[in-house]
């Protein structure tokens, strides 16, 4: 089982650090990261390209400002999980949150968990 986590980033350079770590130290480990830059002005892109840098299971896709809708379909077209997680820019999961949520998955053999 493979989580894809799919991140819509826009001008939150404030909280960004936060919610990466939170998903990049997460106990399940079988995940990818999907982090899709909306056309941040702010230091956004080169904090995405630092934790890029440090963790090969981070992409950053990068478009023009389109809105969250469009950011999250732009990691959907990319993702390759059994299981979309969407978890905006300013968030963040506890660090057991996917290792949770596929114990649940596996338990009750279900596709879809809200």
């Amino acid at each position: 089982m493979k989580f894809s986590f799919i991140i819509p980033v826009y001008n939150v350079e404030k909280y960004l650090r936060q919610c990466l770590d939170s998903v990049v130290n997460q106990t399940f480990q079988d995940i990818e990261i999907i982090c899709v830059d909306d056309g941040s002005t702010d230091a956004c892109p080169a904090i995405l390209a630092e934790y890029q840098q440090k963790d090969s299971r981070i992409q950053v896709v990068t478009q023009q400002n389109s809105g969250t809708l469009l950011a999250r379909k732009a990691g959907i077209t990319i993702a390759k999980g059994d299981y979309l997680l969407f978890l905006d820019p300013d968030d963040w999961f506890d660090l057991n949150a996917a290792e949770r949520l596929a114990q649940v998955l596996e338990k009750n053999d279900v596709d879809i968990q809200i």
